[in-house]
């Protein structure tokens, strides 16, 4: 009897399924988001059915007929994120359920449970790696307030800290006269009021501004863009140096010579919306590993989260 297999990239702002059985897949559905921090319960419900219903619909198979389903998502160690897909998937799936961070399924996308460090750069940004004996490391992805370096939200709430410090260094920028433009607001006592209210804006709407920024030769969003780079380049060499101490233990512990001339440096995989989309920030992540790492190869073609998905459904029975 054919078994069926469901991964699911459940983002901020869009969710991807895919549908396959143990060796192609099927289909594939976007819609909203799914993810109870981002939306109300009647949303994340309505997305939910939607996209199941599209994949019957492609498919003409009924998703309680679903062997094992996978979801990949940020905060997957947030009970309110957690406690409602495990809930929601119970009643339109009934499957066993897998839920690991979007991260995981992104370095299985990538080398499918081999060696390798992920760098995902979206919305938010985390960074993982998988050693030679299978342990999963990670650096960042403690949500907006503490880290997403690199991220769309960092780029929004950067530039606007940079453009007010250029006030204070008597430097010119147009940040600020496009953030505000891009909010409606008409005084920069307007935009010192609504970036500092409680609950604060997505600061990640602001992101494409300053790449706009940037591009039209402004020196300040230039370097927000550059230092988004480098800031994630430092994160990845903090998965990798942890990848060089789990493996030169390994090494001692059979007994093997453990020169430095043994490590292998991991090849580095990309996906998220700025690594794909802004190249001044994925170039800068380049130079600064390059730096770090002479020689060391960061993988051109974005790895595909949904994918990892699909492939930890099928790869992770009584997991």
């Amino acid at each position: 009897m054919m078994a069926y297999f469901l991964g699911v990239d459940a983002g901020g702002t869009k969710t991807t399924f895919v549908l396959g059985d143990e060796e192609r897949e099927l289909a594939r559905a976007r819609v909203g988001t799914i993810k109870r921090m981002k939306a109300d319960a009647a949303t994340t419900e309505a997305n939910l059915k939607d996209g199941l219903a599209q994949l019957t619909a492609a498919t003409g198979i009924p998703m309680q007929s679903i062997a094992r389903c996978c979801i990949g998502t940020a905060g997957e160690a947030v009970a309110l994120v957690t406690d409602w897909l495990q809930a929601a998937f119970a009643r339109h799936v009934g499957s066993e359920l897998v839920l690991l961070g979007d991260v995981a399924i992104a370095l299985d996308a990538a080398f499918f449970g081999k060696r390798g460090v992920l760098v995902l750069a979206g919305t938010g940004s985390n960074v993982a790696g998988r050693a030679a004996n299978g342990q999963i490391v990670t650096a960042g992805g403690w949500g907006p307030a503490l880290a997403d370096q690199g991220s769309g939200q960092f780029l929004g709430l950067e530039g606007l800290r940079r453009g007010f410090l250029a006030i204070d260094q008597l430097r010119g920028t147009r940040l600020l006269d496009a953030a505000r433009a891009h909010w409606n607001l008409s005084t920069r006592g307007d935009l010192i009021e609504f970036a500092n209210s409680n609950p604060g804006p997505d600061f990640s709407k602001l992101a494409p501004v300053v790449v706009q920024c940037a591009e039209q030769g402004d020196e300040v969003a230039k370097e927000v863009l550059q230092q988004a780079g480098a800031d994630l380049a430092y994160l990845a060499s903090l998965v990798i140096e942890h990848i060089r101490k789990i493996e030169a233990e390994l090494s001692l512990k059979s007994c093997k010579d453990n020169s430095p001339g043994d490590f292998k440096l991991p090849d580095v995989a990309i996906t998220g919306s700025i690594l794909e989309h802004v190249a001044p920030v994925r170039q800068a992540m380049q130079a600064e590993l390059a730096r770090r790492y002479p020689g060391i190869v960061v993988l051109e073609t974005p790895t595909d989260p949904p994918t990892g998905a699909l492939w930890n459904a099928r790869n992770r029975a009584g997991k």
